[in-house]
């Protein structure tokens, strides 16, 4: 096998990790490219072209992630991961944990932890990474490791997510509450969402927001419930999918842009927490993103005309 196809092989693996630490795709994808290149520009082959790829790509997103923090140290509102469409790691027999750790909740916890810690639970709790191998690709003693992932694990289980465990029930609840948002039923919504929900929106200071989120079900629905005039004068599709492996959807416009994405943390049967990440940054991945500020003026402009929206031309920004 070529050195190209032992990659190929484990690139999967390699973006996984690097997610999961990253908390964003394009970073996760630079560093498997840098993974690339380093494996590439090496000299002798390694014993396992596993352990040095996922050491190398745990090394790259280590020292992104402590530039990154510095960086959301100012972010404007809510940040949230990148929003994942599909993983291409697979391996059914960790399905549940795979799942789980990729969620926007635990992604957004993570990021609790410092960098050194993210890595090593990643690689120990996510992936069964023995600690011989934690310790090649973090550079540090196995004891050390030892302590980076009890100290990761103590701050995770403190504030783990909790999730639907019927995913059938699950999965019917999500598309009675897409129906209910697309109709504007605010008594439907408010049945759906739990007492305490929370909504909250990741813009980044470049696409509107909600500066603050909103809580409680009775705002979340009436809020909710104001969103299908807009959808309706600016032809936006909604296609429910899962977002991060949770019940979401991607909102488009007529021009198939992006909008954002929308996902929902569903527990006990209800909907407990609502995420958007309207952040142009952060949905290039998904395809061509549409220009929010552009869109919600040429909708409030039809609105106010009472009629719908004509088909957006480029920026009017």
């Amino acid at each position: 096998m070529t050195r190209s196809q032992e990659f190929e092989d484990l690139r999967p693996l390699l973006f996984a990790i690097a997610y999961r630490i990253l908390g964003s795709v394009s970073e996760a994808e630079d560093a498997v490219q840098e993974t690339w290149m380093r494996y590439d520009a090496a000299g002798a082959r390694p014993v396992s072209a596993k352990a040095f790829l996922s050491a190398t790509v745990t090394r790259i997103s280590i020292d992104v992630l402590r530039s990154a923090r510095v960086r959301r140290e100012s972010y404007v509102g809510s940040w949230f991961p990148e929003p994942l469409i599909d993983d291409p790691y697979e391996d059914p027999q960790r399905y549940a944990e795979l799942a789980e750790s990729v969620s926007m909740a635990a992604l957004v916890l993570l990021e609790r932890l410092s960098p050194l810690e993210r890595a090593v639970f990643v690689l120990r709790e996510v992936f069964g990474f023995d600690f011989a191998e934690v310790a090649s690709a973090v550079g540090r003693s196995e004891a050390a490791c030892r302590q980076l992932a009890l100290r990761a694990r103590r701050h995770v289980q403190a504030g783990r997510p909790r999730f639907e465990a019927d995913r059938k029930l699950r999965d019917a609840l999500a598309a009675r509450f897409f129906e209910a948002l697309e109709s504007g039923d605010v008594d439907g919504l408010r049945e759906l969402l739990a007492a305490d929900v929370e909504l909250a929106a990741d813009g980044g200071g470049k696409a509107p927001a909600l500066t603050r989120g909103l809580s409680g079900a009775e705002k979340v629905a009436r809020a909710l419930g104001s969103v299908p005039r807009l959808l309706e004068s600016i032809g936006v599709t909604v296609e429910p999918h899962l977002v991060n492996f949770q019940p979401g959807a991607i909102f488009s416009n007529r021009d198939h842009e992006v909008l954002f994405t929308l996902t929902l943390d569903i527990v006990d049967g209800k909907v407990q927490t609502i995420r958007s990440v309207n952040n142009p940054d952060k949905l290039a991945h998904l395809g061509p993103v549409a220009d929010t500020w552009a869109v919600l003026r040429a909708a409030t402009r039809a609105r106010h005309a009472g009629h719908p929206a004509p088909p957006q031309q480029g920026s009017d920004r």
